[in-house]
């Protein structure tokens, strides 16, 4: 496929434009579930992160002698 600009990307007929856009698709497809992947993924991390902070929370919340009631009044309390 090459034409007298001398580019062999460019498609000559119908046939080879289909077959071109083929591939196009093809390539954004598995790029798209590249990237839904890695999303997923990240958020899936920063889930894990999250239940990790609250946990820590809760366990210096026990530590400091708060019960998560008594915090959630004091939080009430100064609105």
């Amino acid at each position: 496929m090459s034409d007298s600009k001398g580019s062999s990307d460019v498609p000559e007929n119908a046939q080879d434009l289909t077959i071109f856009v083929q591939n196009l698709l093809e390539q954004m497809q598995q790029r798209f579930n590249q990237m839904s992947t890695s999303i997923i993924g990240r958020i899936d991390e920063m889930g894990n992160r999250i239940d990790d902070l609250e946990r820590s929370i809760a366990d210096l919340m026990q530590q400091a002698g708060i019960d998560a009631k008594a915090a959630l009044e004091i939080e009430k309390e100064g609105k």
